[in-house]
């Protein structure tokens, strides 16, 4: 018997479609990792999706846009963890654990972060969602640095602007250590984690 119920009928079609998306965003993250962004086309996403080239341009409109959504995607994971360090009260732990968290995400999508940062000028999409990511970053970082004790404020000794230097040397560290090896990783890690401790007072 068919199922006529309209909200079900549309539940179904979401579910597909997310299927889809999900295969479009995937292919594209392995193409980066095979061809790179500019020799990539929107018919290599679309065949190793298993879909046609017009049905991709049913969900995005160009290579651009699949990358775009690629990046969306993962900075969410990136947002998880920006809220995880923020609900952390010991900042020793809360430094540790962020840390640890970056470098899984480094390690897993390292490639599409890297592309992110290549293309935040180019593409106004991208570098307002990584610029947004780095945001919610500095303002976790800002908030473990008070907790450890630093004082609140932008000048250049307190939370808010350590924060920022903090955080946009931790992109660039991971940015080429991500390129070379997890040991490189994980050891760029410790030495930005001691950096950050330093900055908090914490090394005693």
């Amino acid at each position: 018997m068919p199922d006529n119920h309209p909200a079900r009928r549309r539940r179904t079609a979401e579910r597909k479609g997310d299927v889809r998306e999900r295969a479009i965003l995937d292919t594209c993250e392995a193409l980066l990792a095979e061809k790179g962004y500019d020799a990539m086309a929107v018919g290599d996403i679309a065949q190793g999706a298993g879909i046609t080239r017009g049905a991709l341009y049913f969900y995005f409109g160009s290579k651009q846009e699949v990358v775009t959504a690629l990046v969306a995607r993962t900075v969410e994971h990136l947002w998880e963890r920006s809220r995880v360090t923020a609900e952390t009260d010991d900042p020793r732990r809360a430094i540790a654990a962020a840390m640890q968290r970056t470098v899984e995400l480094w390690n897993e999508h390292g490639l599409v972060m890297r592309t992110a940062i290549d293309l935040s000028l180019a593409v106004p999409e991208i570098g307002e969602l990584w610029g947004h990511t780095a945001d919610l970053f500095i303002a976790a970082i800002t908030a473990v640095l008070e907790r450890a004790g630093v004082q609140a404020g932008t000048e250049p000794e307190q939370a808010s602007a350590m924060a920022r230097a903090l955080c946009w040397m931790i992109e660039r560290t991971f940015y080429h250590a991500s390129q070379e090896s997890r040991e490189t990783l994980q050891g760029a890690s410790s030495t930005c984690e001691h950096i950050w401790l330093i900055s908090a007072g914490l090394t005693a």
